[in-house]
C-alpha cells in the first residue's frame, strides 16, 4: 500500500518565502548621510595634479613613438608575408595545413621580427654609448 503524502512542514523544503514588501516608497528608503566635512586647517592628501602623467597618457606617447611605429610594421610585413606563404604553399597541393596553422605562423613570423630588429636597436644604443665613453 502506497503512502499518503503528508503536508510539508514550513522549514522543511529549505526555501525561504520572500518578505513582504513595504507599500510605500518612503517607508523603504533610508535616510541619506550627509558628506564627512573637513576642517579647512586640515593639511590636503598628497594626490595627482592636473599636470601629472597618467598611465594611459603614457602609453599613447609610447604609441607615437616612431620606435614602435617601425616595429609594428616589421612585425605586420612578417605576418603577410608568412600569410602569403601559406596561400602559395596551399595552392601548390599541401591541402593540410589550416587557417589557423597559417595565423600562428604568422604572429611566429611577427614576434620573431620584431625580436630582432629590437636586439638591432638595443645593440645599436650599445655600440652609440660605448663610442661616446
Amino acid at each position: 500500500m502506497a503512502k499518503r503524502a503528508s503536508p510539508a512542514k514550513p522549514g522543511a523544503t529549505g526555501r525561504k518565502r520572500a518578505s513582504a514588501k513595504p507599500k510605500s516608497k518612503a517607508a523603504a528608503r533610508k535616510p541619506a548621510r550627509k558628506a564627512a566635512k573637513r576642517s579647512p586647517s586640515a593639511p590636503r592628501s598628497p594626490g595627482r595634479r592636473s599636470s601629472d602623467l597618467s598611465a594611459a597618457d603614457a602609453l599613447f606617447k609610447l604609441l607615437e613613438s616612431p620606435l614602435v611605429a617601425e616595429l609594428l610594421a616589421v612585425g605586420a610585413t612578417a605576418a603577410l608575408a608568412a600569410i602569403a606563404e601559406s596561400r602559395f604553399s596551399r595552392r601548390k597541393g599541401d591541402e593540410g595545413r589550416t587557417a589557423k596553422a597559417a595565423v600562428k605562423s604568422a604572429g611566429k613570423a611577427a614576434a620573431a621580427a620584431i625580436g630582432r630588429r629590437l636586439s638591432n636597436e638595443v645593440e645599436e644604443i650599445r655600440k652609440a654609448s660605448k663610442k661616446a665613453k
